[in-house]
């Protein structure tokens, strides 16, 4: 096990930046998800670290060893790939045990470590089949056995579970969570699925444009995102977004809705143009008259809750309930929120506005 430094780092493609100076801490045994939407330079960075990619500028370091200049199969990692990468003329034994025995290890020493992984993986009753005899999840485990066996310092992961159902993606969080778990190494993992990165992290690193604009665990970043990004990112179904003038204790919208703000964003921001932002969750229903006055143009009940599609005059939002509501299309209801726990961001900056 070991830590992983990255410091300063950049990555560019002719004139084109892809990288930009990123700086990031991850602690030994950390499960770190680097998250963002596609093209943002999540997996660049990551094959700067396995050592896929040069790196333009900037260093980076397991435990106290620079690797920017070692060969790949030096560093001490291991990478788990989206396409699993198996070899389909070698068995699920065969698979895992390659690298070991490119490594010249000792026979015994290659068969104890595929069979402690094929345990830990499930995988003890396959080990003579053929990847084409497996289903999705199985081949990603032998994927997964193939690492585990060389016992590295750091786990890279690019998007492991993209290709499977999502039944069997839920189930296998779990699984690679638990074998963090049990394995306790380092492990960064990349996904632009923000539910992967909540469910699954200590730590998030949210990305975009070759630029980090958050690292914090999962709540700090769904409770305080620092910008107007972060806040629509992270959060499913997304941050409702509103523009308006802080008047008093309101957000005050063009279309004259007040929406209700906390004494102390009140006195920070009064007067300033903000963004308004709250979390279709953070809405309840009140009595007819009192509140904001919405009318539905989408009603979809799963059972254990309801998402709305509503218009708030002119202003769509998203209502997330977690009771039952009996309504339809073209009906109005009435909402309330918390003050507490709506955010404000700058309207020309899209930073948070921190209320003290």
């Amino acid at each position: 096990m070991a830590s992983l430094e990255i410091q300063n780092v950049h990555k560019s493609f002719g004139s084109t930046k892809i990288i930009r100076d990123i700086s990031l801490s991850v602690p030994d045994g950390a499960f770190v998800v680097l998250v963002g939407p596609s093209g943002c330079g999540k997996s660049t960075l990551l094959r700067m670290i396995a050592g896929l990619e040069d790196i333009s500028g900037g260093t980076i370091s397991i435990g106290e060893r620079v690797i920017n200049e070692v060969e790949p199969k030096h560093r001490d990692i291991a990478m788990v790939f989206q396409n699993y990468a198996l070899y389909p003329h070698m068995t699920v034994a065969e698979n895992m045990a390659f690298s070991l025995r490119l490594a010249r290890r000792p026979r015994s020493e290659v068969n104890e470590r595929v069979e402690n992984a094929a345990r830990i993986l499930g995988l003890s009753d396959y080990l003579d089949r053929y990847p084409k005899q497996l289903s999705g999840g199985q081949r990603q485990r032998v994927a997964m056995g193939r690492a585990i066996v060389r016992d590295p310092q750091v786990f890279l992961f690019d998007e492991p579970l993209s290709n499977l159902d999502a039944k069997l993606r839920v189930q296998m969080r779990a699984e690679l969570m638990e074998l963090h778990d049990r394995l306790k190494t380092t492990m960064i993992y990349v996904t632009h699925d923000q539910v992967e990165a909540m469910t699954m992290a200590d730590i998030i690193v949210v990305m975009r444009d070759g630029v980090v604009e958050q690292i914090g665990d999962p709540l700090t970043l769904y409770d305080r995102p620092n910008n107007v990004f972060v806040a629509s990112f992270i959060g499913s179904p997304a941050m409702n977004m509103v523009k308006g003038t802080v008047k008093g204790q309101a957000v005050q919208t063009a279309g004259g809705t007040d929406w209700p703000v906390s004494a102390a964003a009140a006195r920070v921001a009064a007067g300033r143009e903000v963004i308004f932002g709250f979390r279709p969750e953070h809405l309840v229903l009140t009595e007819p008259g009192q509140g904001i006055e919405a009318k539905i143009r989408l009603f979809e009940p799963t059972g254990s809750e309801t998402f709305i599609a509503a218009m708030v005059g002119d202003q769509p939002i998203g209502v997330l309930l977690r009771q039952r509501l009996h309504a339809r299309v073209g009906d109005t209801i009435w909402l309330g929120l918390d003050p507490a726990q709506a955010h404000i961001f700058d309207v020309q900056t899209n930073q948070r506005i921190v209320a003290t």
